[in-house]
């Protein structure tokens, strides 16, 4: 393995934003090491270290860095895009554009649902998905969520790229009004359902800002990251929005589900500020050693964000096992045990990477034939609905029909696990046949 990196970094064009794939891997890294630090998982069940300790919720400003992946995902489907529509002149190349964009996300994305509703049958033929196994079932499902944000941006990339493309900052700027007016809405007039929306707005138009960034247009990134940081201060401080940048527990209003204008405004300073970094960071993954790195670990960051919390809940399982005290969270001795707990994560998310990094691995594509656009479309949008479900239903209760309201609809973990598999399957058989 380490030939073949070395040999893929050798050869990597000097055209290559490298950039790009280092804000790639350090988003993904930062998201999965918050989450292990921020679980508090005692004897009587998870909680969340920022519900403990309020203070610290100002590090979600810092650690809330999934505007910046979507951004990176932006770039990269502006330029995968054009590049397929350049190869087809006048054809549409959307079902293998699809496909080569969702190979290596839901390849692993499908592994990783089918063992785990495997091993939840198991467990509850067995009557074991009680306490915290139960916990346990319906935790590892949660990352899902960012799964199914990313598929609805590749779906959508080609017709707001065109809009883009005509009307630059302009289309930007109708989603950050369109994501005000959700707000509006919201809480000045009280419509209900209509939060809903800001999963779509709020999360489009920071993947438009990756768009601009593809076009060189982001040319005073202290400006954004500025206009953005007061944005969402003013927000947080004299509206109705909470300081966490996440998501938790009990809380009435949450910044994050559904998103709201001061996630937005968040995202515009994290991609200002990382922007203002570009130079020193193209200067550090311009050398050999860093980008050998970026380069493996890009090959096996979707594994290792999907199973990232199978393994912290198999190293607080693993203690609890042995008989291993956990102290009360954010106690000294709580503290003491956080270097050794991740250390031990890491540990077993590398085996679990190494047991599923090979559905990461995309086959060969090609330019697409014009055809399967409307299937690849419908498998789309039933992958997405059924990876959004099963995040919100968990693994648990697969037997009992327990469920979730996804927007206004009632979801099953069968349906949504089906539903997946066979948007899947439809985007696979659209892509092949538009390569054909």
């Amino acid at each position: 393995m380490g030939s073949s990196v070395r040999e893929l970094a050798a050869a990597t064009p000097g055209t290559r934003d490298r950039y790009i794939d280092l804000l790639r891997v350090a988003s993904l890294g930062t998201v999965v090491f918050g989450h292990w630090l921020m679980a508090a998982v005692t004897g009587d069940g998870i909680g969340n270290l920022l519900a403990v300790v309020p203070e610290l919720q100002v590090v979600t400003w810092a650690l809330q860095i999934m505007p910046v992946f979507f951004f990176v995902g932006g770039f990269s489907h502006a330029l995968s895009y054009r590049s397929l529509r350049r190869k087809q002149a006048g054809g549409s190349v959307y079902a293998a554009f699809l496909r080569a964009r969702l190979q290596r996300l839901l390849r692993p994305t499908m592994v990783f649902i089918l063992v785990w509703g495997a091993a939840a049958l198991v467990v509850q033929l067995l009557g074991g998905d009680g306490g915290l196994t139960g916990v346990a079932l319906r935790l590892v499902a949660q990352p899902l969520w960012f799964i199914g944000i990313y598929l609805a941006m590749v779906a959508f990339t080609p017709p707001l790229l065109a809009l883009h493309e005509r009307y630059g900052w302009g289309a930007f700027g109708a989603l950050v009004a369109a994501a005000a007016l959700v707000d509006t809405l919201r809480f000045a007039l009280g419509v209900p359902f209509v939060e809903f929306l800001n999963f779509a707005f709020v999360w489009l138009a920071v993947h438009q800002l990756g768009f601009l960034r593809a076009d060189g247009r982001i040319r005073v990134p202290a400006a954004l990251a500025a206009v953005g940081l007061a944005g969402a201060a003013a927000l947080v401080a004299l509206g109705p929005y909470p300081l966490s940048m996440v998501g938790m527990p009990g809380e009435k209003v949450s910044n994050m589900a559904p998103p709201t204008l001061a996630l937005l405004c968040h995202g515009l300073w994290l991609v200002g500020a990382v922007e203002l970094l570009k130079g020193p960071g193209t200067r550090f993954v311009g050398r050999a050693r860093v980008w050998r790195t970026v380069v493996a670990a890009n090959g096996m960051a979707m594994t290792a964000f999907l199973w990232h919390l199978t393994a912290m809940l198999g190293v607080y399982g693993a203690m609890l096992a042995l008989g291993v005290t956990l102290p009360e969270p954010a106690t000294g001795a709580w503290w003491a045990q956080v270097p050794p707990r991740i250390v031990a994560a890491v540990a077993v998310t590398a085996l679990l990477v190494a047991v599923f990094r090979t559905f990461e691995r995309p086959a060969p594509t090609a330019p697409g034939s014009g055809s399967g656009g409307p299937v690849a479309a419908l498998g789309i949008t039933l992958c997405l609905l059924g990876v959004l479900g099963l995040s919100m239903v968990g693994f648990g209760g697969m037997l009992e029909g327990r469920s979730a309201v996804l927007v206004a609809v009632r979801v099953t973990a069968p349906a949504a696990v089906a539903m997946a598999l066979g948007g899947w399957l439809l985007v696979e058989r659209a892509g092949r046949a538009a390569r054909a």
